[in-house]
C-alpha cells in the first residue's frame, strides 16, 4: 500500500456447480475436509495455479501466487515430492513465486511434522504463509519455531479494527510481532480506505480484501494490475509521521468524505433502493470524533472551533436536500448542492489547518 505496487495474488476455488451455480469455497470443502478428496482437490489447485502462473509468465507477469492447502494435504505421505514433481513440469517459473498458505489452526495440529514439511519444501525455494493469524491458540514458542515466511491477520481483527479498541489492540500487536521476529505481514479483509490508513500507520504494508480488489477471473489480472491505482488518501500516511493519537482525526476526515459519497449516491438514486446517510451531526462518526476526547485533543486549534458551525450547517443542508429529493425538487437541489460545496470546502480547509498544525508541532518537539 505504502508503495502503491501488487505484490502478488491468491488463487481462490470457486465450484460452478449444475444447478446451484458458483459456489464458494465455503459450500463445498468443509464436506470434503480430511478426505482423500481434499488431497486430490488440493493437487488440483495447485496445478492449475502452476499452469495460470504460466499463461501470465508468456504475457510478462511473474507474479507470486499464494496458493491454500489444507492441513491433511500438507502432511499427506509424499506432499515434498509431489510438489517437486509439479514443479519441476513448469521450468519457466521460478519456486519462488510459489507461497503456500497454511491455517494456523492446522499448522498447530502437529507443530515438529509441519515445521520440517515446511522446511522441505522451503528447501524447493517456495515459501509458506500461516493463514488467518490470530484465531489458533500459537505460543510465542511456536511463533519462533514454525519457519512460515508470511503471517496474515485473521480479517475479522481487520474488519472491526475501526470500532473495537480490543480488535485494534491484537492487529497492532501481531504487526509488532512479526517485526520482531522479522516476518513480513499481511492484512487481511481490507475493505475500506480507512482500513488501509489504520495499517499503514500501525507499520503495516501489505494487505489484501475487498478495499483492494475483488476476486476477478485470471485473465483480467494482468490489464487490472496496470491500471491499479491506490488510494490517494493513502499517500497522507506515508508522506508524513504522524503519531497513533493522531489517527482518530485521520479516519474521521475520511468518514466525512464518505459521508458526503453517501448523500450524493443517495441524491442520485431513483429507485428508493439507497437510504440516506446520518443526518444528526452528533451521531455520524464525523461528529461522533468531534466530540469525543479524542477530538478534544485539538481543541485548542482556532480551525478545531470553527469545524462545529460548518459541521452543523452541512448537516442542515444535507436535511434539506433530503426532503427535496423525496419530493422531486431538482432545481432546489442544485442550488443547495452549491452552498454545501462551499461549507464543505471551508470545513475541509478547516481540517487540514489542524493536520498542518500537528505536523508542525511534531517537527518542532523534535528538534
Amino acid at each position: 500500500m505504502r508503495k502503491g505496487s501488487v505484490t502478488g495474488a491468491e488463487a481462490l476455488i470457486r465450484w460452478q456447480h449444475p444447478t446451484d451455480g458458483l459456489l464458494l469455497p465455503g459450500r463445498f470443502l468443509p464436506i470434503i475436509e480430511d478426505s482423500e478428496l481434499d488431497i486430490e482437490v488440493g493437487d488440483w489447485v495447485i496445478q492449475e495455479a502452476l499452469r495460470q502462473m504460466e499463461d501470465w509468465h508468456a504475457q510478462g507477469v511473474d507474479l507470486p501466487v499464494s496458493i491454500n492447502i489444507s492441513g491433511k494435504h500438507l502432511q499427506h505421505e509424499g506432499f515434498s515430492r509431489r510438489l517437486a514433481e509439479l514443479l519441476a513440469a513448469h521450468p519457466n517459473l521460478a519456486p519462488g513465486l510459489i507461497e503456500l498458505e497454511v491455517l494456523e489452526t492446522a499448522a498447530l495440529e502437529d507443530m515438529a511434522n509441519v515445521a520440517e514439511l515446511f522446511g522441505e519444501c522451503r528447501r524447493l525455494g517456495v515459501s509458506f504463509a500461516l493463514d488467518d493469524f490470530g484465531t489458533g491458540y500459537s505460543s510465542l514458542t511456536y511463533f519462533r519455531q514454525l519457519p512460515a515466511d508470511v503471517l496474515k491477520i485473521d480479517q475479522s481483527f481487520i474488519r472491526n479494527m475501526l470500532d473495537d479498541a480490543d480488535d485494534l489492540a491484537i492487529v497492532e500487536g501481531v504487526i509488532g510481532l512479526t517485526q520482531a521476529f522479522r516476518r513480513q505481514v499481511i492484512a487481511e479483509g481490507v475493505e475500506t480506505v480507512e482500513h488501509g490508513l489504520v495499517l499503514l500507520l500501525l507499520g503495516c504494508d501489505m494487505a489484501q480484501g475487498f478495499g483492494i480488489a475483488h476476486p476477478m477471473p485470471a485473465a483480467l489480472l494482468p490489464e487490472w494490475i496496470r491500471q491499479f491505482k491506490p488510494d490517494e488518501l493513502w499517500g497522507l500516511a506515508t508522506a508524513f509521521k504522524w503519531s497513533h493519537e493522531d489517527l482518530p482525526m485521520l479516519i474521521a476526515d475520511v468518514d466525512h468524505s464518505r459521508w458526503k459519497k453517501s448523500l450524493y449516491a443517495y441524491l442520485d438514486d431513483t429507485t428508493g433502493a439507497i437510504r440516506p446517510p446520518e443526518l444528526d451531526q452528533h451521531q455520524c462518526r464525523f461528529g461522533r470524533w468531534y466530540y469525543s476526547q479524542d477530538g478534544q485533543r485539538y481543541a485548542s486549534a482556532d480551525a478545531f472551533r470553527m469545524i462545529e458551525d460548518l459541521h452543523k450547517k452541512l448537516h442542515d443542508i444535507g436535511s434539506q436536500l433530503r426532503r427535496c429529493h423525496d419530493t422531486g425538487d431538482s432545481s432546489a437541489i442544485a442550488a443547495l448542492k452549491l452552498e454545501f460545496e462551499e461549507q464543505n470546502a471551508s470545513l475541509t480547509e478547516c481540517i487540514q489547518h489542524i493536520q498542518a498544525e500537528v505536523l508542525m508541532n511534531t517537527q518542532t518537539s523534535k528538534r
